[in-house]
């Protein structure tokens, strides 16, 4: 079959794409920017990667004829704007005129699982993009799911992040409401077998594991399976828009899906039909085997793509496709040119390791502050570390930081940085070996907005001066 895979650099779609692959599929993946990063599949045959964005519908011209099924695995809960409502009515109306203009024989659209009749925000818009659908007059199959437990799901990793840093935790009552996760691999495999599936189309089931749990449940559960000792105590006087502060400064998440995930976790998502299970019968995993497979896939393959790694900013991911050419012309520099007896291999490992737990190698204080600030203002901060401590790859996050340029190989690591900043900036890393030694060029550059990008930039030289050139030594010494 031929199959258009929106989406498909997202945390679900980048996994399906490799499934459908690997069953003979011919994929046509679309992307807002071909420089966003699934780099494993690009030079199958059976791929075609377009850039195309769902909010102008000219752009979709560039779908090709002949699709039989599309799936829609487009939504904003990761965006921190509010306007996504307008935003996801457009991109399902501009998705479904082109899907009748190609005639596709199936729509296939991964959905929220929610029992109850009061919405959230966002999953009430979910629930207009599964309406828009079922209207269409298009062949459809919606498959909803509610906490999708995986290695680099958000669900996850907000998991992972509350349990494995807080031995006493202060949550709102919202943490008792009922939900029933499912396993990422068992969200994939009902996405592959509904696709051309007659006695799938037209059609809603709801998925999900066999555990119906609390979210307390959830996080003591957890703690079980990694052998922690936490405490939980529920407090009523939290509101939605301060627990949803108390998440965004605890996990890694940005402010707007911490509200989002407050807002959302208020219904209960339980599935209310089993259908599927007749239809396609199929043992999930339960809560607890599903950790234990996260962390399996973790130790295996340290780079799996996260959620963090996805480019869910329309904005960003124009900066990011552009990124990797650091202007020249415009920006405030900072460049430091450190000689080095070590050979190339240790400075390069070194610089490969920078940040996440084993830190910046200079006044960490005030790298930690200024994290701290980032998060203050509605930024990433720190805590989304980095996936693996020695290893980094294109696309991935390393703090406030995503990795632009990572050739080992050469010796040379451009960071763009995704803190909030009155302009750009960039930390490029380059060694070159020097006979027995090497020659360290780490340069960060800042191209400032206006009068108060350049107060910004020339209020810190004092402190960029020793940070900046106390890290340089650091890898050059091997301190």
């Amino acid at each position: 079959m031929k199959i258009l895979l929106t989406g498909s650099n997202g945390y679900i779609g980048s996994r399906l794409l490799q499934l459908l692959l690997e069953q003979g599929h011919d994929v046509v993946a679309m992307v807002r920017h071909k420089s966003e990063a699934f780099q494993p599949s690009l030079k199958n045959p059976q791929l075609k990667v377009i850039a195309a964005d769902l909010l102008y519908a000219k752009s979709l011209q560039k779908i090709p004829e002949g699709i039989d099924a599309a799936y829609y695995l487009v939504h904003s809960m990761a965006g921190d704007k509010g306007d996504f409502v307008a935003k996801e009515h457009q991109t399902i109306a501009n998705f479904i005129r082109r899907m009748e203009e190609l005639k596709v024989k199936q729509v296939i659209y991964l959905g929220g699982l929610c029992s109850d009749q009061n919405l959230s925000a966002h999953l009430a818009s979910r629930y207009r993009t599964e309406q828009s659908i079922r209207e269409s007059g298009l062949p459809f199959t919606i498959v909803r799911a509610g906490i999708i437990i995986g290695a680099g799901s958000a669900s996850f990793e907000i998991i992972r992040d509350l349990t494995e840093k807080l031995p006493l935790m202060v949550a709102p009552r919202w943490i008792n409401n009922l939900c029933q996760p499912i396993a990422v691999q068992d969200v994939l495999y009902y996405l592959v077998h509904v696709l051309g599936n007659s006695d799938c189309l037209n059609q809603s089931f709801d998925v999900g594991g066999p555990d119906v749990l609390s979210y307390k449940e959830m996080l003591l559960k957890y703690a079980a399976e990694r052998e922690l000792k936490r405490t939980i105590f529920v407090v009523p006087v939290l509101t939605p828009r301060l627990s949803a502060y108390w998440l965004y400064f605890v996990t890694s998440v940005n402010f707007g899906l911490a509200a989002a995930l407050v807002d959302s976790v208020k219904n209960e998502a339980v599935c209310s039909d089993k259908r599927i299970l007749s239809l396609l019968p199929h043992d999930c995993l339960s809560y607890a085997a599903s950790i234990r497979k996260a962390f399996d896939l973790i130790e295996q393959s340290p780079l799996i793509p996260s959620w963090k790694d996805s480019l869910v900013s329309h904005d960003l991911s124009e900066k990011l496709a552009v990124a990797g050419d650091v202007p020249h012309f415009g920006c405030l520099v900072d460049k430091r040119i450190v000689s080095s007896d070590l050979p190339f291999e240790k400075v390069r490992d070194k610089v490969w390791a920078i940040g996440g737990k084993n830190g910046w190698y200079a006044m960490e204080w005030a790298w930690g502050l200024r994290g701290f600030l980032d998060k203050l203002f509605g930024g990433v901060g720190l805590q989304r570390g980095r996936t693996h401590p020695t290893m980094l790859e294109q696309g991935s996050t390393l703090d406030f930081w995503r990795v632009v340029i990572e050739d080992k190989e050469a010796g040379r690591l451009l960071l763009y940085a995704e803190m909030k900043l009155p302009g750009e900036a960039w930390l490029e890393f380059k060694i070159t070996p020097n006979g027995s030694g090497c020659t360290l060029e780490q340069t960060a550059s800042f191209r400032p907005k206006g009068l108060f990008g350049r107060l910004y930039w020339y209020t810190l030289a004092p402190i960029h001066h020793f940070v900046f050139g106390r890290m340089a030594k650091a890898i050059c010494t091997g301190s």
